[in-house]
């Protein structure tokens, strides 16, 4: 019986759920038999979940025979970012009232970054991303925060997919690196995004702990107003966020 300590629990929607999340962490295409092998699931019970996904739109499977993530899950993952990115709104304003620059947050989209909520600074030169927009990990705070949070081996199948494309000439584009700089994050407790996105633009990232979808919150403006100084004073701001945003992104525990 149910109760408040012990939820029902239904093991086919979470194997179900188990295939999505896995195949996007690999990139949204993997073959049958590596899903198998990785969810240690029996190949006639993951045959019959593959075929429920595919029926419902969720999964499509190539010429190749392999499966891919299928187009039903945008329109889901939309709704999600749009209310999500409502509901953390007030908190982003909060920490453009207390530093005066714009506040940002994004989550890890496939092997990309995307910014899901922005509050702008009330400066009138300021730092500007649309909502939606999609950049590469390595040459931003946000992206950095996000990576530096995920085992090396996942990170470096990441940047082998999409590269270490240089944004300007001060972004990192070797990937030892790249690992040192993430070493460092993690050591300090936030990233900061130096130019290497866009010239005169300093950034300060955190990451937001135990979140469902790998997610980061910053401050963001142009170099001259966001210096150390500033970053001194934000960081802990946005820890503190942080940890707000973590109490409602967090993945709950199950038996």
């Amino acid at each position: 019986m149910a109760t408040a300590e012990h939820p029902p629990f239904v093991q086919s929607v979470d194997r179900a759920f188990g295939i999505l999340e896995r195949m996007a962490e690999a990139g949204g295409v993997m073959g049958l038999s590596e899903l198998a092998e990785q969810l240690d699931l029996p190949t006639p019970t993951l045959h019959r979940l593959i075929r429920t996904l595919v029926a419902r739109g969720y999964v499509r499977q190539l010429p190749s025979r392999k499966y891919a993530l299928g187009t039903r899950l945008i329109r889901l993952g939309e709704v999600a970012s749009q209310l999500t990115g409502n509901w953390a709104r007030p908190l982003l304003a909060e920490l453009v009232a207390k530093l005066g620059e714009t506040a940002n947050m994004a989550t890890l989209d496939g092997d990309m970054v995307a910014y899901v909520a922005q509050v702008p600074s009330p400066h009138p030169m300021r730092m500007f991303t649309e909502v939606g927009r999609r950049v590469f990990a390595h040459s931003t705070g946000v992206g950095k925060a996000i990576l530096a949070s995920l085992p090396e081996a996942q990170v470096r199948t990441i940047v082998g997919r999409t590269g270490l494309p240089a944004q300007t000439g001060r972004t990192i584009t070797d990937v030892d690196a790249l690992l040192s700089e993430l070493s460092a994050i993690r050591e300090r407790g936030f990233a900061v995004d130096d130019g290497e996105q866009e010239l005169g633009v300093r950034c300060y990232a955190v990451v937001v702990p135990n979140a469902s979808v790998h997610t980061a919150i910053s401050i963001s403006g142009p170099g001259i107003r966001v210096d150390p100084a500033l970053g001194d004073k934000a960081v802990p701001l946005l820890q503190a966020a942080a940890e707000r945003l973590a109490a409602e992104l967090a993945v709950p525990e199950s038996d």
